[in-house]
């Protein structure tokens, strides 16, 4: 499957919103699920073939430096009338493949993925919800937030680099939202230091707690040991992990989240 590029918006400094559409996008549907996502596929600089390519076939012929690097984007919104698919991107100046793919987007390019997939909606019997992380959980967070119910209640903590870096978050909930501003030496612990202040509510919680890596680790180990909740009461996944390249991260993520694993009982 693929979307063409129809427009670019950046909504935040290193944030930028591609919209795709175009026949390419023919069957793709969504089933729910508030933090769907894509798999997509960005071939390199000096790939010898098309735009629009099958990423199977790529890897079945050709030399592996050839081959498309595979990243997750969130899927910010899509307008099934339209046919019109949203991605928000992080960007991180020159490294990796998909932010600096995401920061050059323009009108007419071609993004090739598969998908979607997905596992988190914010439960409709909840007595209230935890939204944590940072900026690359934002277009998670933002399309949860937009399906909660005009009753529901939602606390949201958001780890980001500055005032600038916030963006726009929209629900018909009650909604608890602080942005928590990192400083040039990067707490790890500021995000779970936000959570453990919390007065808590009473009633069952359900838990979306994604960002960085190590900053997630310690959310998590403190809904679980000291919070009461269990593995089912959140989603919880480290998207990336500071000072590594995202092929740095993809070799070693399987360890962290067994080594998080162990954190708790």
């Amino acid at each position: 499957m693929h979307g063409e590029v129809e427009d670019v918006a950046w909504i935040a400094p290193r944030m930028v919103r591609i919209v795709l559409g175009g026949t390419g996008l023919r069957g793709f549907a969504v089933n729910g699920d508030t933090d769907s996502y894509i798999n997509v596929a960005i071939p390199p600089a000096e790939a010898p073939y098309g735009p629009v390519f099958d990423v199977d076939e790529v890897r079945a012929t050709l030399p592996a430096e050839f081959w498309p690097a595979r990243r997750r984007y969130t899927v910010r919104a899509w307008d099934e009338a339209a046919g019109l698919l949203t991605v928000d991107v992080v960007t991180h100046g020159d490294d990796g493949a998909a932010g600096p793919w995401a920061a050059s987007a323009r009108p007419g390019d071609v993004l090739v993925f598969s998908g979607p997939s997905g596992g988190y909606r914010p439960a409709a019997d909840a007595a209230w919800h935890l939204m944590a992380g940072d900026e690359s959980a934002l277009p998670a967070i933002a399309a949860s937030l937009e399906v909660l119910a005009p009753t529901a209640r939602a606390v949201v903590r958001v780890v980001c680099d500055g005032p600038e870096h916030e963006i726009e978050l929209v629900s018909p909930a009650e909604v608890d939202l602080l942005w928590l501003h990192r400083d040039a030496s990067p707490d790890v612990d500021q995000l779970a230091a936000s959570i453990r202040a919390l007065p808590w509510s009473p009633g069952p919680v359900h838990a979306f707690v994604h960002g960085e890596a190590d900053e997630i680790r310690g959310v998590r180990k403190h809904l679980l040991t000291d919070r009461g909740l269990t593995r089912a009461d959140m989603s919880c996944s480290p998207y990336w992990r500071r000072t590594m390249t995202d092929e740095a991260w993809r070799q070693v993520k399987r360890d962290f989240v067994r080594a998080m694993e162990d954190d708790t009982p």
